[in-house]
């Protein structure tokens, strides 16, 4: 069995159901994976990468990690938060600093570290068709400045979800963010319109695809986590539907 160890904020944590339809990235990343990977999802809300060791949670990590196994480590929506000293990192110093601890506490147990960065707010201009620049800018080149000095693999994350958000538009891009109707979750009754950070069960899935995607295209030591028949049967159905055939018949 092979274990991927998530470390990360809400966009990646395993939400119960009394915050349903709220789910994260990893909680539903085994959708893509192969049969014998397992995610053991340690990403919790509000943490950056400051307050998750100082809560002692990249030493629980440290306690359960082993080798062979690999650590996801995605953070920076938190880190950016300036008026929060118990968040906030610097992304020239601070924050590639904590960074360089994550990576330190997979290579002293034997396991293999993966910078991710943050997924892309959804923040669009108010011709509605093109996105404003990232929040992450600044963080996003910390982590490429951060994989250059530590040597380690990164995944930019935030530039294929920028991507995919402005490719689709406005308006469709709400379906996979935590916008709702009214009624919608009994937890929010009046509905929510303003939340462009966390992602409902679609998002999850769509970004997490975009993420497997990535992953193969990496290569080793990571395309073998993935399943990528599952990848391949997703083309196919995308492939039917734009050519308005609907599902293929092997779907139906």
């Amino acid at each position: 069995m092979r274990i991927i160890f998530w470390a990360g904020d809400s966009t990646n944590t395993c939400n119960k159901a009394n915050k349903f339809p709220q789910t994260g990235i990893a909680q539903a990343f085994d959708r893509f994976t192969a049969f014998d990977v397992v995610v053991y999802d340690h990403a919790v809300n509000g943490r950056s990468t400051k307050s998750f060791i100082d809560q002692g949670r990249l030493a629980t990590i440290y306690d359960e990690i082993s080798e062979g196994n690999y650590l996801f480590i995605q953070f920076g929506h938190n880190d950016e938060k300036e008026t929060d000293l118990s968040r906030y990192t610097d992304p020239e110093t601070d924050f590639i600093e904590n960074l360089g601890k994550f990576i330190n506490v997979a290579r002293n147990k034997g396991a293999i570290p993966l910078l991710l960065t943050p997924l892309e707010r959804r923040n669009f201009k108010e011709d509605h068709i093109h996105m404003r620049e990232s929040t992450h800018t600044a963080y996003v080149k910390a982590y490429y400045k951060a994989a250059e000095k530590y040597r380690v693999p990164l995944i930019d994350l935030c530039k294929v979800s920028h991507e995919f958000i402005e490719s689709i538009g406005d308006e469709p891009s709400k379906k996979y963010f935590m916008h709702l109707k009214p009624g919608e979750a009994f937890w929010l009754p009046d509905g929510l319109s303003t939340d462009n950070t966390h992602l409902k069960y679609e998002g999850a899935m769509k970004f997490g695809e975009l993420l497997a995607r990535e992953m193969v295209k990496y290569g080793e030591p990571f395309a073998s986590l993935i399943d990528e028949s599952v990848l391949k049967d997703l083309d196919t159905v995308y492939e039917a539907n734009s050519q308005d055939e609907g599902v293929a018949d092997e779907y139906k």
